[in-house]
């Protein structure tokens, strides 16, 4: 059984900046990745951004470059991730989740098979 326990969010303005957690707990259980992915109401599940479990490879959609970072701490089992220049459209509830060891990395949401449980943040002057 693994656990992915979310922690982050809140209220920022926007522009500024944010740091979401995903803390993994479990033994016996492999994974390719962690993706992040964000779902706005009524919305299909949206891939933001991975990295691998090894932390050596990263993905990221197009409308997040160069203002998200994905980062991990392997001692913590932990992977961060820090979005800076938010717009106020990512006002939304984000989702960490553990891809199948099976699949190459990629943020296609069918592929992740443990998911936490959500933090809502908002961007609102």
């Amino acid at each position: 059984q693994l656990q992915l326990v979310e922690s982050g969010g809140g209220l920022v303005q926007p522009g500024g900046s944010l740091r979401l957690s995903c803390a993994a707990y479990g033994k016996g259980l492999d994974y390719n990745a962690i993706g992040w992915f964000r779902q706005a109401s009524g919305k299909e599940r949206a891939g933001i951004s991975c990295i691998s479990a090894s932390g050596s490879n990263a993905n990221y959609a197009d409308s997040v470059k160069g203002r998200f970072t994905i980062s991990r701490d392997n001692a913590k089992n932990t992977v961060y991730l820090q979005m800076n220049l938010l717009k106020l459209k990512y006002t939304t509830v984000y989702y960490c989740a553990a891809l199948k060891p099976s699949w190459p990395l990629h943020t296609s949401p069918l592929e992740y098979y443990y998911w936490g449980q959500g933090t809502q943040f908002t961007v609102s002057s």
